[in-house]
């Protein structure tokens, strides 16, 4: 999976801000579960996915402060 740049964030919407939240923490979810069960190989993906989370998080609450 490709990393993507906080820059592809902030082009994005509130609406498919919030979905690309859910699916990437579902994703987290499975990879995390991947990895306790032994069946991961790449464990990097986790990282990245760690990441996006947090830089998606990042420009949410940059939104909730500029509007506020």
């Amino acid at each position: 999976m490709a990393q993507r740049k906080p820059k592809e964030f902030r082009e994005l919407n509130d609406e498919r801000l919030a979905s690309l939240l859910h699916e990437s923490r579902e994703a987290l979810f499975n990879l995390r579960f991947q990895h306790a069960s032994g069946s991961l190989e790449q464990t990097a993906e986790i990282g990245v996915r760690r990441r996006e989370v947090a830089r998606i998080l990042t420009e949410i609450r940059s939104r909730e402060v500029a509007g506020g």
